[in-house]
């Protein structure tokens, strides 16, 4: 579990948090395409990032109705989050057109601006190959979208039957009552090719 505060608790603000992003990322210099080219690979899709509020969010939610949606809430300052991060990038692979993969960081703790997150987050993105996932930034403080989506921490995903209604939330809460153990995409995979074959 992760804590609410995200980056702002631990007392980094989100300048520090893009000055690091520059740095490993070469100041946003963007080569991963063309070392791809080099090597006779297709280039990875880009990365698109886009901030969001609650509205937004539920707005994309309901733009893939008709699909599965599944909907990683998480955070750059969460180990458990990145860990598992690659898990969604992977269903996103793996299902194609049948299945909408949606990412929304938290990371925008209502110090600075939202807008200032967006490189750190879209480095984290670039370096996962997450360009097949749709990827937003919370411009809402991540107190406040815990609140509206009613939940106590990041790692949490969320998913979503064909006709709208919310299947699985995956949380601390529900993986304490019911699997007794830490959630994984493992658990997220059988809960959406279930749905997929229905």
């Amino acid at each position: 579990m992760c804590s609410k505060r995200g980056i702002g608790g631990s007392g980094v603000g989100a300048a520090a948090v893009a000055t690091v992003a520059m740095i490993l990322t070469g100041c946003g210099d963007r080569r991963q395409g063309d070392t791809a080219a080099a090597a006779g690979k297709p280039a990875p899709p880009p990365v698109e990032v886009r901030l969001v509020d609650h509205a937004g969010l539920l707005e994309e939610v309901e733009r893939h109705r008709g699909k599965v949606v599944v909907l990683d809430c998480w955070s750059t300052s969460c180990p458990p989050c990145v860990k598992e991060f690659p898990g969604l990038v992977k269903l996103a692979a793996a299902h194609g057109d049948r299945v909408a993969c949606l990412s929304l960081s938290f990371d925008y703790d209502g110090l600075g601006k939202p807008d200032d997150l967006v490189p750190p987050v879209r480095a984290f993105l670039e370096k996962v190959g997450a360009g097949q996932v749709v990827n937003m930034v919370s411009r809402e403080e991540a107190d406040s979208l815990y609140r509206k989506l009613d939940l106590v921490s990041v790692p949490a995903i969320l998913v979503w039957k064909p006709d709208g209604s919310l299947a699985v939330r995956y949380d601390d809460d529900m993986a304490a009552r019911e699997l007794g153990r830490a959630f994984t995409y493992a658990d997220v995979e059988k809960t959406v090719a279930g749905l997929v074959a229905d």
